[in-house]
C-alpha cells in the first residue's frame, strides 16, 4: 500500500515538473534571477551627440543720431531777432553781390562781342551811316555812331550856332562815350559797399554773441562750457559769414573794374575815330561851299 503512494507521488511530481509548476533548485534560480533584472534593464541610451559650435550673431549696429545744438540749424532755432537780421542782411548782401558779378561778366561779354563784330565790318562800310546800319540796334557802337552823325547833320538852333561844329560834335561823341561808361559802371557801387562793410555787420553779430555769452555766464554763475560754447560759436560763425560776404564782393569789383577798363579803351578809340571821320567831311563840305560862293 505504501509503495503505491509513493509510486503515485513520484508521477504527479514528474508531471508538475514537465509542467513548469515545480520550483527550481535555489542555485537553479539564483543563477536565472541573475539574468532577469539583466534582460528587463532598458538598454543604456546612446550618448548624446557633441553640441555644434554656435553660430556667431552679427551685432547689429545702431547709429544714434546725435542732435548738434550749435549748428546753424540751431543758430536759427535759438537766436533772436537781432541775430535772424543780421543773418538776414548778409543773405542779401551775398545774393546781390553774385547777381552784380553776373550780370556784369555778361555784359561785358556782350560789349566784347560787339567789338569784333564793329572791327570786321563797320570801318569797311561806305559810309557812316551804312556802317551803323550793320551794327546790332542794341550795339554801344552803334549808339555812339549814330551820336556823331546826328551831331554833325543837326547842328542848327539860335543856342548851337554859338558853338562850332567841332565842339559841339566832340562833346555829343564823348556824352555817348560817356554814357557807355556810366552803364558798365552800374552795379559796382553795390559791389564796393559790401566789400567794405559786410566785415562790420559780421562783427556786429560777433559782438552781440559775445554779449549773450557773458549773460549767460552772469545767470549761471560758472563759466562752464555748456553755457558759453553756443553764444561764443554763434559769434564766431557770424564773423566767418562776414568775411564770406566780403571778399567774393571785393574782388568781383576789383575784377569788373579792370575789365572795363579794357573795354573802354577801345570804346573810346572807337569815338575818336568816329569824331576824326565827321570833322574830316565837315572839312571837305566846308570847302566845297567856300568854292561855290567864290
Amino acid at each position: 500500500m505504501m509503495s503505491l503512494i509513493r509510486r503515485q507521488a513520484a508521477c504527479l511530481a514528474v508531471t508538475l515538473a514537465a509542467a513548469g509548476f515545480i520550483a527550481p533548485p535555489p542555485a537553479v534560480a539564483q543563477q536565472e534571477a541573475a539574468k532577469a533584472p539583466a534582460a528587463e534593464a532598458p538598454a543604456p541610451a546612446a550618448a548624446p551627440a557633441p553640441d555644434a559650435a554656435p553660430v556667431p550673431v552679427a551685432p547689429s549696429v545702431t547709429k544714434e543720431v546725435v542732435e548738434n545744438p550749435y549748428g546753424l540749424e540751431a543758430l536759427w532755432r535759438q537766436g533772436d531777432w537781432v541775430s535772424k537780421g543780421t543773418l538776414i542782411i548778409l543773405a542779401i548782401m551775398s545774393m546781390g553781390s553774385w547777381y552784380i558779378i553776373f550780370v556784369k561778366l555778361w555784359e561785358q561779354s556782350k560789349l566784347r562781342r560787339e567789338g569784333r563784330a564793329m572791327g570786321d565790318g563797320f570801318w569797311k562800310a561806305a559810309s557812316l551811316k551804312e556802317g551803323a546800319g550793320r551794327l546790332k540796334s542794341t550795339s554801344a557802337y552803334r549808339y555812339i555812331a549814330e551820336t556823331g552823325i546826328d551831331a554833325n547833320e543837326h547842328h542848327e538852333g539860335s543856342l548851337t550856332e554859338n558853338i562850332d561844329l567841332n565842339t559841339w560834335v566832340t562833346m555829343s561823341v564823348q556824352r555817348a562815350v560817356d554814357n557807355v561808361n556810366n552803364r558798365l559802371q552800374d552795379g559796382l557801387a553795390f559791389l564796393a559797399t559790401v566789400g567794405s562793410t559786410a566785415p562790420f555787420v559780421g562783427l556786429f553779430g560777433t559782438v552781440w554773441g559775445i554779449y549773450h555769452a557773458l549773460t549767460a555766464i552772469g545767470i549761471a554763475g560758472q563759466a562752464s562750457i555748456d553755457k558759453v560754447a553756443g553764444p561764443v560759436g554763434e559769434a564766431l560763425i557770424m564773423t566767418a559769414f562776414g568775411l564770406a560776404v566780403a571778399v567774393p564782393a571785393v574782388m568781383g569789383y576789383n575784377w569788373l573794374v579792370r575789365r572795363n577798363k579794357v573795354l573802354m579803351e577801345t570804346v573810346r578809340a572807337f569815338g575818336s575815330d568816329i569824331h576824326a571821320v565827321l570833322l574830316g567831311k565837315s572839312g571837305e563840305a566846308a570847302a566845297a561851299s567856300t568854292a561855290r560862293a567864290r
